[in-house]
């Protein structure tokens, strides 16, 4: 039996198989949640171990919140930041994500997390323009740095839905990062955007590993709107309205 699963994309964009495997490196962190290992990367081609999948149990969603603290725990050199060490492109999925050194997280996020995937969306017609408005409003919020809380950059998974959440025989293991330097509520709330198994187990381990700050439910629509907006402007009109409620879901969070 084979031992490896290897994705091959000879168009892929220039280093972006070097760059995912720049980010599970640096996601590997001692105690953190496991990320799959690189056997080999090249232009156009990586090889990981292969992942013996098994279902889900509580215990483990318990175990893989509490790691996940530890990651995110790492930290990061600023909001925005690549992996340590590296000095290309950085991508979620197959789109280009840009790289900042932003000291306000309100700032970076609005500016390259959600208004240049909401121009795509719009671009495509999955957002109409009066839906638009009302993300580019809320993103002038964020940007004021009204969210902006004192945390220090997290060292962040950045695409962290449920498919790139594999149960394995010894714990989670984490694939396809879109790593970088961010708020660790942005991680937290994309395993709630996509359904997560056992998701209250697994924010009842972070929790006792890493309390977050008061009225970190009310805010999971605002760390929602970088990845509703990266999935509006590929998957259709269905995330572009998502999207649109997220954003007046974070201006009444604001008071506007």
């Amino acid at each position: 039996m084979r031992r490896s699963f290897s994705k091959r994309l000879p168009e892929a964009p220039d280093r972006f198989f070097e760059a995912e495997a720049a980010g599970l490196e640096w996601l590997s962190v001692a105690g953190g949640t496991r990320v799959v290992r690189v056997l080999s990367v090249a232009p156009g081609a990586i090889d990981l171990e292969r992942v013996d999948e098994v279902r889900p149990t509580a215990g483990v969603a318990r175990r893989f919140g509490a790691s996940l603290a530890r990651t995110h725990a790492a930290g990061a050199a600023a909001f925005g930041a690549p992996p340590d060490g590296w000095d290309g492109p950085l991508f979620i999925g197959s789109r280009a994500m840009a790289v900042a050194r932003d000291d306000s997280w309100g700032s970076f996020y609005a500016r390259d997390r959600v208004l240049p995937f909401l121009a795509v969306a719009e671009g495509v017609g999955s957002i109409d323009r009066a839906g638009a408005d009302v993300v580019r409003e809320a993103c002038e919020v964020v940007a004021s740095g009204f969210f902006d809380d004192g945390d220090a950059p997290s060292r962040i998974h950045g695409d962290l839905w449920t498919g790139n959440v594999l149960w394995a025989t010894n714990g989670v293991v984490l694939i396809d990062p879109a790593a970088h330097g961010g708020h660790r509520e942005t991680d937290l709330a994309m395993l709630a955007l996509f359904g997560c198994p056992y998701l209250t187990e697994v924010i009842d381990g972070y929790l006792d590993a890493s309390p977050l700050r008061p009225g970190w439910e009310a805010r999971v629509p605002l760390h929602q709107l970088h990845p509703l907006a990266v999935h509006a402007a590929g998957h259709g009109p269905s995330y572009g309205h998502a999207l649109q409620e997220a954003a007046r879901e974070v201006l009444d969070l604001a008071g506007r």
